[in-house]
């Protein structure tokens, strides 16, 4: 029996490792796909469930969870599953039927009805948004989450590609992106970014104590997970962080790190923070023996003796981390600025299509003359890599935001959950601005947010994370995931998140969130 245990082990271990990821290419296709999903999903709220849907009724939560579970999270397992050798196709389809769906919204607007259509884009220019809200941050930071509890537990199943899995050394594997993901964002709403109109700099030092004491949860957690795994011999891919370090562990260190740097630097310029490590990095691998240590060990053999060689690529991939960690907080800072308008949001939207056609081309160039992409060491490239699809990821969330404005603007349709609140319209701008100086908390009624999966899963996000964790651990140890069918596998996952958004989501409609640190 116990050598059936060791040789199941060591076949689940051989099934998720030696792997070399998927394209760049297809690595964007999956997050657009997302952003579809967004928008359809908002279509599907304003024009078939109508504007009760989001009320307070008891009888409508069992009906709106099912919609957001079907069109956000089973989409995207089925996207990553059955769908993955079509998957372009998907995306090109739906994308087809938004953009016929938009068109017939827009040919009976109610709004603006008699104008041209210059005149509405400018109309929907001067719209005015609910400053203290920006949707597109919450979906990066859900769907991050989402897509991770998906592939967590579908990388063990044989329906899952095995190029989307994570790659060995080298390559872009769709979960190679998680991780960073994760890191970049905690980023983007990190206490330095919501601090930065603060006045801290008399207590630097207690601020970054106030972070160290902070991480508990995540070392605890960290903890927690290692015992767990050693105690019931669960299956590891010991490369991708070693032998005892582990994902929780990179979160705090990042994290602790990030804030000593940043007394040393001004938030707002922590890109050059960013891209200085990255760069020193970079040299010190291609200078030193530092990547044959990483990726063979102390000895070349790949042997585990000693902490350090034991946990090598986990103690040193942080500073790859630490690097993303930074970007996140500079686009964070810069996201995060007050921006009234649709024309302010649509200019970050620029910018950030910018940013990220600078990262690839900056990718493309080294990897041509340095090395390929490598999570295993969070290299230079690794980077790159992360910090421009994170913003790629933030820019189509932002666009599927901005076409769900337009669609409120042109119908006058308002009630829809995690979109942006529509403030004022442009005949009442002059009015508004006055408005707005003298009460600039003014926002319209937002009981429409209460049942969303989305932000049921906002709200309680470690909470997701961990239970997806502990769900793929128990599955896993009662079924034997490499030898089940496509219906069996299908079945399971569906349930399996299901199960992890019903919990969250039960939790948000009762007002409850599971912080107590």
């Amino acid at each position: 029996m116990i050598n059936s245990n060791m040789a199941q082990k060591e076949f689940k271990e051989a099934f998720i490792s030696n792997l070399s990821g998927t394209t760049l290419a297809e690595n964007l296709l999956g997050l657009i796909l997302s952003a579809l999903c967004v928008t359809c999903r908002g279509l599907i709220l304003m024009y078939f469930v109508g504007q009760s849907a989001a009320s307070s009724s008891s009888s409508s939560w069992k009906r709106l969870l099912l919609i957001d579970f079907i069109v956000l999270v089973a989409s995207l397992v089925l996207s990553c599953t059955v769908l993955s050798d079509i998957l372009h196709w998907v995306v090109l389809v739906l994308a087809a039927v938004l953009v016929l769906s938009l068109f017939q919204i827009y040919s009976q607007r109610k709004q603006y009805s008699h104008q041209h259509f210059k005149e509405v884009i400018g109309s929907f220019l001067e719209t005015s948004l609910d400053m203290n809200y920006i949707p597109f941050v919450t979906l990066f930071r859900v769907f991050v989450n989402i897509k991770t509890g998906i592939s967590i537990l579908a990388v063990d199943f044989p329906i899952f590609p095995r190029r989307y899995a994570k790659a060995e050394t080298y390559g872009t594997g769709i979960m190679d992106f998680g991780v960073a993901a994760f890191v970049f964002a905690n980023a983007l709403v990190s206490p330095e970014v919501r601090q930065r109109n603060k006045n801290i700099s008399h207590s630097k030092f207690s601020f970054v104590i106030k972070q160290i004491i902070a991480v508990w949860p995540l070392v605890f957690l960290g903890v927690a997970r290692l015992i767990s795994v050693k105690a019931v011999d669960y299956h590891e891919h010991i490369s991708e962080y070693g032998l005892h370090w582990n994902f929780f562990f990179t979160l705090a260190i990042v994290r602790i790190l990030s804030s000593i740097l940043m007394i040393l630097c001004p938030v707002r310029s922590s890109w050059i923070l960013s891209a200085s490590i990255a760069i020193c990095y970079q040299l010190v691998l291609e200078t030193t023996n530092l990547k044959q240590f990483i990726l063979h060990g102390s000895d070349g053999k790949g042997t585990r003796v000693g902490f350090i060689n034991a946990n090598r690529e986990g103690l040193f991939s942080m500073l790859g981390y630490t690097a993303v960690y930074m970007a996140g907080v500079q686009a964070g800072v810069y996201i995060m600025k007050k921006r009234t308008l649709v024309i302010d949001w649509v200019k970050v939207q620029g910018f950030l299509l910018m940013s990220f056609l600078l990262l690839w081309l900056l990718l493309h160039v080294c990897e041509a003359l340095i090395e390929t992409v490598s999570r295993r060491m969070a290299n230079l490239s690794f980077v790159l890599w992360t910090v421009g699809q994170s913003l790629f990821f933030l820019m189509i969330h932002m666009l599927a935001d901005l076409v769900l404005v337009f669609v409120k603007v042109i119908s006058g349709i308002s009630n829809v959950p995690s979109s942006w609140n529509i403030l004022l319209d442009s005949s009442q701008r002059e009015k508004g601005r006055t408005l707005l100086k003298s009460n600039p908390s003014r926002k319209v009624d937002k009981t429409t947010i209460h049942f969303c999966l989305i932000e049921a899963v906002s709200r309680n996000q470690l909470l997701f994370f961990l239970q997806s964790n502990i769900l793929t651990g128990l599955v896993n140890l009662t079924i034997d995931t490499i030898h089940c069918n496509t219906l069996t596998s299908l079945f399971v996952l569906l349930l399996y998140m299901f199960c992890n958004c019903f919990i969250v989501y039960i939790l948000h409609i009762n007002d409850i969130t599971l912080k107590f640190w």
